[in-house]
């Protein structure tokens, strides 16, 4: 009998909680407060200075004043150098998802590898911290000052009996439009396999401190992984006959090849090679030490011929310093120099028994390659950018 009691007083109880649970008679439950995360954000830099403004976002609008405590936090960037070090106390008020932080980024136009900083977050009031670590990532790497050292070899602005018709000093604040013209995209490797995109812009070409830098970098740009610059005087600045000087200094590294060289100007009516090629300068980025001059002619594809030869330093290589690759070029010969040191000649008769198209109008061509059947292609050992740096191109003629 007190066992059934026993049963019956337990049910009733059982009973009686449901029914205040599914009534309204409850307590309330407490609402869960909303998260917080801080976002990564990219500035380029500039010459005036700039802010970088960091997003701190609630997952819900706060439905009281929400706060944070931040700090910045050095790494690659260093505080009160490229960045204005700051901290302080963040408030999204309350029906607000957002509030910023600004990070002021000091001036600067130089040329060099992107860094990076901290936006840190602790103590949170009326919010829980989801992400508390923002990215701020300083771009350098697009400055257009770019100072080079201008140790190694020069040469004079004048030869006894020669005038100077033509020079480029990359003096000027940009690239000479009324010299220079860019050839862009891969064209299909442009023969030789190439793997780059060749573009227009400031970030593979530019002047900067009376140079010229030709700029190669691992970048993904309209379906290649490499960019640089091609840049060609074709129908501006072609010439017959002279002396030629270019003060550059060169990159080094495996797939890399920067070349100054000239085409014939009739390329178009002509094709190649019947058009005539001139490499005054080629280098393969895995031997610093050594260049090529070599010249292409050919009445047709298959009759392609070429005469060339190469130079290997005796000490160093060709990026430690400007070294001056010239050409002295007349009807009866060609000849190609590294700091006017002759190592390599071509005359009228190894022309013999094909058209010599070494009595015409030819332009020049700068340009770093990225890979490509000659010097293969970049591998782990290859780093970037790599930069080709021109003094300056000179022209002299009789």
């Amino acid at each position: 009998m007190n066992i059934k009691l026993k049963i019956v007083s337990a049910a009733i109880v059982i009973s009686s909680l449901q029914a205040c649970s599914k009534g309204g008679g409850g307590s309330t439950p407490t609402p869960s407060l909303p998260t917080a995360s801080i976002n990564n954000v990219s500035q380029a830099r500039s010459a005036s200075g700039s802010v970088i403004q960091f997003s701190v976002s609630l997952s819900s609008a706060a439905t009281s004043d929400a706060t944070v405590h931040y700090t910045t936090v050095a790494a690659s960037a260093v505080e009160n150098k490229d960045y204005t070090g700051t901290s302080g106390t963040l408030t999204i008020a309350t029906g607000k998802t957002s509030a910023t932080i600004d990070v002021q980024i000091t001036a600067d136009s130089l040329r060099k590898a992107n860094q990076v900083f901290y936006v840190q977050l602790d103590a949170p009031q009326n919010c829980t911290l989801k992400t508390s670590k923002g990215i701020g990532t300083i771009i350098n790497e697009n400055g257009l000052y770019f100072p080079v050292d201008n140790a190694g070899y020069s040469t004079p602005n004048t030869y006894p009996g020669y005038t100077l018709a033509w020079s480029d000093e990359f003096s000027t604040p940009t690239i000479d439009p009324a010299s220079w013209t860019f050839e862009s995209g891969n064209n299909n490797g442009w023969g030789n396999g190439e793997l780059e995109n060749y573009t227009n812009r400031a970030q593979n070409a530019f002047v900067s401190q009376g140079n010229l830098i030709i700029e190669a970098r691992q970048e993904d740009y309209n379906g290649n992984q490499y960019t640089s610059a091609r840049m060609i005087t074709k129908a501006k600045k072609t010439f017959t006959y002279g002396r030629v000087d270019i003060r550059a200094k060169l990159p080094s590294t495996k797939g890399i090849w920067p070349a100054l060289w000239m085409l014939g100007n009739n390329i178009d009516q002509l094709s190649w090679p019947a058009c005539g090629e001139i490499d005054i300068m080629e280098l393969l980025g895995q031997e610093p030490n050594k260049i090529y001059g070599t010249l292409h002619w050919g009445a047709t594809f298959a009759q392609h011929q070429s005469k060339g030869t190469n130079y290997v330093l005796p000490s160093g290589s060709f990026d430690q310093e400007f070294h001056v690759y010239s050409m002295d070029w007349d009807a009866d010969k060609i000849k190609i120099y590294v700091d006017d040191q002759l190592y390599f000649t071509a005359t009228s008769t190894d022309f013999l028994g094909s058209p010599n198209p070494f009595t015409n109008d030819f332009f020049f061509i700068f340009n770093i390659a990225v890979g490509g059947a000659w010097p293969g292609s970049p591998d782990n050992t290859t780093s970037f950018p790599q930069r080709m740096v021109v003094d300056y191109v000179r022209v002299f003629q009789k």
